[in-house]
């Protein structure tokens, strides 16, 4: 009952996911690249501001659906990379090391890597063909 009740809203669901995600993740690159949300600036070329560079376009691409899938793999990336470097060191489970927003954003940005960014894109508006 569930299946044919929720199926046809799965790309709606999806991209809302995709949506929302990047909103955030392009918040977290606002608050490193210019002290937005009660952030402070760091140094551009620190880890860092390379990191804020990525959250704050790369949110913005996941959001608008723009090249999500390489976007997607890019962000998904530094999210690991930040988690290995920055988290797992204070402990193993991501509870114990405040690490749970990066493996959250790495695994749903992994997830657009494979699935794309379905409706509501830009990704899907480049794709159609406007002789049809």
């Amino acid at each position: 009952m569930f299946e044919k009740l929720f199926a046809r809203y799965g790309d709606h669901a999806h991209a809302l996911m995709r949506i929302v995600f990047g909103l955030l993740f392009w918040m977290h690159g606002a608050q490193k690249l210019f002290g937005m949300f009660g952030g402070e600036m760091p140094a551009l070329l620190s880890l860092r501001g390379v990191a804020g560079i990525i959250e704050f376009f790369g949110g913005l691409a996941i959001a608008l659906g723009l090249f999500t899938r390489p976007v997607a793999f890019l962000c998904s990336g530094e999210m690991a990379a930040a988690y290995f470097i920055s988290h797992f060191p204070r402990g193993f489970w991501p509870l114990q090391n405040q690490g749970e927003r990066a493996a959250l954003f790495c695994f749903a940005f992994l997830m657009m890597v494979t699935v794309g960014a379905k409706k509501w894109s830009l990704d899907a508006l480049m794709q159609r063909n406007p002789r049809k």
